[in-house]
């Protein structure tokens, strides 16, 4: 699997969460998810211009650094980057025990964590929209995925948790088949 844990933080993101980690006194973490992980921790070639956090702990930092880094805010002024707090997701039921770190040791305390490919991936699943679907083809691909677990994890600690269970059932199906067929024919 590449990852970029061991790259330097590129700009301008380096400078936007340099400003976030000046202006905390204590340690945080932010739980992400989204193209700002796709990108910069798996490597897709795409852009984004926000952080989604699903998690800031501890929480009591949370309004603070919302108001300073969401979008409108004043470092989304400066940088054209920000953070966007999702408060609607749907993430298997242990992803804290699989959390990656993004960049270790390039703040001195902020810490971005990321959800393992597979979280990752299924925490699109109810959205499901074009963007998604590519995301998850690119992560099969380049992690490569072991359907076996993303079917599991999905099922032991994912579907329960939904508003429609059969449908996002159908949903997983297919992009399993998708995922098979591209195998087949692409060889990837």
């Amino acid at each position: 699997m590449s990852t970029s844990q061991s790259k330097a933080v590129p700009e301008p993101w380096k400078s936007f969460l340099g400003e976030i980690d000046d202006t905390i006194s204590s340690p945080l973490r932010f739980d992400c998810l989204g193209g700002f992980v796709v990108t910069l921790l798996y490597g897709m070639t795409r852009t984004s211009a926000d952080i989604d956090v699903f998690e800031v702990a501890p929480n009591s930092a949370s309004q603070m650094v919302m108001q300073m880094a969401m979008q409108g805010g004043p470092l989304h002024h400066k940088y054209g980057l920000y953070l966007d707090k999702v408060t609607v997701a749907f993430v298997p039921e242990n992803y804290e025990s699989r959390l990656i770190e993004m960049f270790p040791g390039a703040f001195k305390r902020l810490r971005l964590m990321a959800l393992d490919p597979y979280d990752l991936a299924l925490s699109k699943l109810e959205r499901n929209t074009q963007k998604d679907r590519d995301d998850v083809i690119y992560l099969a691909r380049t992690i490569p995925f072991d359907l076996s677990i993303l079917k599991e994890r999905y099922e032991n600690e994912l579907r329960w948790q939904l508003g429609n269970p059969t449908r996002e059932d159908l949903t997983l199906n297919l992009w399993m088949e998708v995922i098979r067929e591209k195998r087949t024919l692409e060889s990837f």
